[in-house]
């Protein structure tokens, strides 16, 4: 059974070297799920270059806890995929390549055994053969020799010679016979050497080998299963941290957020008040007709009060072109509240009148100076007292920077006291080191505290000037309603912000309107007086138009002041206008500015 043992055995490598193929793409699965899931969860997760880009909805919070929940989740089938690449198909491998070679090596006894089995054989049956042919001829010589001892013709030199010849036959046929029987005699022992002792060894090695082999298999099954078992409670974590994710989840604290982010600090608009026409009509008092009597100390001219109007929203400080007369009656009259200011009270019609005027024609634009405004916030970046924003959303930014810088500046006084106690350990013991080298480091940190105090200090004043805006917009607000006539949307008296929350941002007026539609609105014939001049700090390139490019010491007429946006208008020597950085500048009003 030689041969069938062989074909077994090589049965059993076969089978093993199958089963670690399979593994192996197991492990191949297990490594493309895990490489699929993080890249599933790197597609999902936020690319955020900044902690404003933070996610701060706990729905959001959720998912990417989940996400890394999730990732957590790939990297335990990756350690599946390892552990069974190391202790399963490793193993198998490395076992596989043993036991081949082990497999041959006894297959090559059991041949030898065979083959030595085989030469004794054939030594023995070649001596057998040549004792049978020494015999047949011994039994010739003899037969020769009889017939010629009886013959009586023959010499008596034919009878010894054939009685010499019938000796050596039979000497070579004994002799035979001895080799024969020695022969036989080690061949019978080698045989049963050979199936009593040395093939039952080889055998019993071959079913060793095999019985190993089975029980490796047993082991693998046992790791391949381990491998699995040993990352289900990280697994049962994760799954139970993505439940956890999904509790968080707080729909309140959500709808918060999203207060507290929009949130402009503008207050609402108050009423439209009433605007009464009828007093133009003058009717003949008699005993059926109620008028009101004439208040002429309280009358105030229509056209005076819509040019106070417009000169708040006059972009460059010139007096409108004359105004058509209106279509409707504008009388306009004041009335006295509980605390003793006055008013102005219309009638509804003009508030249909311009409606239908809205419907019909072109939309009336509050500021123009705004409106570039506006279109500057889509083009250029976030500022850096971060005028662009709301007045709340501003506070809470500048608040923010306040608290990092501080934390900033309590990380260099630290440094700097460490870097003092050194440098008096030092001075204290010179072998430990040298006092001046602490010296360089030292100037460093008092030059960054400098630095980040200064940084504070700026902070600090755009946070207490946008903190009394709030406070004087929401006074003027409450003392007066005469706003309301002039202001559409929320256009400040500082023309700080514009219609639409999304474009109350801080920029230079950009000249891309058509020409043509402000005709009706504005009038640039006449150039701004000087109210001052300025000289530049830092440079300004002003590649924004509307913008004016300057050079650092170049000096530049002021005609018109910061309106609270950080620009401030200038003109140069040659005509040349157009709106600079307040902060590039270094600004001296002249003292009769406001006559002037």
């Amino acid at each position: 059974q030689f041969d069938n043992l062989d074909k077994h055995t090589q049965w059993g490598i076969d089978f093993l070297e199958k089963y670690a193929k399979f593994v192996k793409e197991r492990i191949e699965i297990e490594q493309n799920y895990a490489k699929q899931l993080r890249n599933l969860v790197k597609k999902y997760c936020p690319k955020r270059s900044s902690k404003d880009e933070e996610p701060r909805f706990t729905s959001c919070i959720a998912f990417f806890n989940i996400l890394n929940e999730l990732n957590d989740y790939a990297g335990q089938r990756e350690v599946v995929a390892e552990e069974m690449g190391h202790r399963v198909y490793g193993e198998l491998m490395r076992y596989s390549h043993d036991l081949k070679t082990e497999r041959k090596m006894h297959l090559q006894e059991g041949r030898k055994a065979q083959q030595y089995l085989d030469m004794c054989w054939k030594q023995m049956d070649n001596s057998k053969k040549k004792f049978e042919r020494e015999c047949r001829e011994a039994e010739k010589a003899q037969q020769s020799y009889e017939r010629l001892d009886n013959d009586t013709n023959a010499t008596k030199a034919d009878v010894e010679k054939a009685k010499q010849q019938l000796n050596l036959r039979t000497h070579m046929a004994d002799e035979n016979k001895n080799e024969y029987a020695a022969q036989l005699q080690n061949f019978n022992g080698e045989q049963h050497k050979h199936y009593y002792i040395v093939i039952p060894q080889i055998y019993k090695q071959l079913q060793e080998m095999d019985e190993r082999r089975t029980i490796k298999l047993s082991e693998c099954y046992k790791g391949f299963a381990d491998s699995e078992r040993k990352v289900i409670p990280i697994i049962s974590k994760c799954l139970e941290g993505m439940i956890l994710a999904a509790k968080s989840v707080d729909e309140h604290r959500d709808s918060q957020l999203v207060i507290d982010c929009f949130k402009s600090g503008f207050e609402p608009p108050g009423d439209f008040p009433f605007e009464d026409y009828s007093q133009n009509i003058y009717r003949t008092i008699s005993d059926g007709t109620i008028s009101t009597p004439k208040q002429e100390g309280m009358r105030i001219d229509s056209k005076t009060t819509v040019g106070k109007a417009k000169g708040k929203l006059w972009l460059f400080g010139k007096k409108p072109k004359p105004q058509s007369p209106p279509l409707t009656p504008t009388s306009l009259y004041t009335s006295s509240t509980s605390n003793g200011s006055q008013y102005p009270i219309f009638s509804i019609e003009p508030v249909h009148y311009c409606m239908s005027d809205i419907k019909t024609g072109k939309p009336r634009i509050p500021s123009f100076r705004s409106l570039k405004r506006g279109y500057f916030c889509l083009q250029g970046p976030a500022l850096e007292d971060f005028s662009h924003l709301p007045p709340e959303q501003r506070r809470k930014k500048l608040q923010q920077r306040i608290d990092e810088l501080n934390r900033e500046l309590q990380k260099e006084t630290d440094q700097k006291d460490a870097l003092i106690k050194m440098k008096d350990v030092y001075e204290k013991n010179p072998q430990m080191g040298d006092p001046g080298s602490l010296q360089p480091k030292l100037t460093e940190t008092m030059s960054n505290m400098d630095r980040l105090r200064m940084e504070i200090h700026k902070n600090e004043a755009w946070l207490s000037e946008v903190e009394g805006k709030v406070a004087a917009r929401s006074d003027r607000r409450h003392s007066s309603d005469i706003n309301h006539l002039v202001t559409q949307g929320r256009e400040s008296p500082e023309g700080s912000y514009t219609d639409d929350a999304n474009q109350e941002v801080r920029g230079p007026p950009q000249q891309h309107a058509h020409p043509n539609e402000f005709d009706d609105e504005f009038e640039d014939d006449d150039p701004l007086p000087a109210i001052g001049h300025c000289k530049a700090i830092y440079p300004f390139d002003g590649h924004n138009e509307g913008t004016l490019a300057m050079k650092e010491g170049e000096i530049l007429y002021i005609i018109e002041e910061d309106k609270g946006d950080g620009w401030t208008r200038a003109r140069r020597h040659n005509g040349e206008e157009g709106y600079v950085p307040t902060s590039y500048i270094d600004v001296t009003l002249e003292k009769n500015s406001k006559g002037a």
